[in-house]
């Protein structure tokens, strides 16, 4: 049985993509067996329902599990539509009107940084990332602290996994050096680029977090280097960092007011 829950096949599915989700490492089934008080052969069938659905998935190379390509997705897109409401929209419009530059959110999906929702300044110029749009991780501030909250082994792996292809003369395309910057966008808690991904935009973003510390996506903005320098994009985090507050505290919450465009009501 497990503690606290219904004890049908569902409940227990649900159990145990929850318990491989939580780990930070891959785990057996005789573990998730043993953490579940599950018996083995039921562990045995129901991880290997969830396989074949692509839900979990081995570890390369072992007979252990973490969380599958499918679900990955689906957490993705579960994310976004949970940010494309009017009240987390009125949160993002009035952070880029405050900033007077285009704003926009941001998750990882499959490698790659997905823009879930982005409201455009009236500054006409700069790189526009729209809904549903994606981009590099090693190039983009969402793609660096992604692979910044990493552990340090899983890090230097994805990052020797990834194409860094140079897009830009700046573009970070060695290991050696996106492990550094990585180390320090980790240490900072925040991230920034520099005209890495298109000639001539640089930008920020900061982490959206779940109440347990979780990433579950990002904020920031876009904006040409010929109005704002690499340096003065220090000036854009604070707000960041408070809109993301708001959106840390309501992304998981009934949308009760989703009628509503007024930031205030948060």
């Amino acid at each position: 049985m497990i503690e606290g829950k219904s004890d049908g096949p569902l409940d227990r599915a649900f159990a145990i993509v929850g318990h491989i989700a939580g780990q930070t490492k891959a785990v057996s089934v005789a573990e998730i067996a043993d953490a579940l008080s599950l018996p083995l052969p039921t562990a045995h069938r129901l991880v290997g329902n969830l396989e074949e659905r692509g839900l979990v998935q081995k570890a390369l190379g072992t007979k252990r599990y973490v969380v599958g390509n499918r679900l990955v997705t689906l957490s993705a897109k579960v994310i976004g539509a949970a940010f494309r409401t009017a009240r987390r929209h009125a949160v993002l419009r009035a952070v880029a009107a405050e900033i007077g530059e285009q704003c926009e959110i941001g998750v990882v999906r499959d490698n790659m940084v997905a823009y879930v929702d982005s409201v455009r300044a009236s500054q006409p110029q700069g790189l526009q990332f729209n809904p549903g749009e994606a981009a590099p991780l090693h190039c983009t501030s969402t793609g660096k602290i992604y692979m910044s909250r990493l552990s340090e082994r899983a890090r230097e792996k994805l990052c020797r996994a990834l194409a860094l292809t140079r897009y830009t003369e700046t573009t970070i395309a060695d290991v050696a050096s996106l492990m550094t910057v990585l180390d320090e966008t980790r240490k900072r808690g925040w991230a920034k680029t520099n005209e890495e991904f298109v000639r001539g935009v640089v930008g920020c973003a900061v982490p959206i977090l779940s109440p347990d510390r979780e990433l579950i996506a990002c904020l920031g903005v876009s904006v040409p280097v010929a109005r704002v320098s690499f340096a003065e994009l220090d000036r854009f985090i604070a707000p960041l960092q408070k809109a993301a507050a708001l959106l840390s505290e309501t992304v998981l919450q009934a949308d009760d007011d989703a009628d509503s465009d007024d930031p205030e009501n948060f």
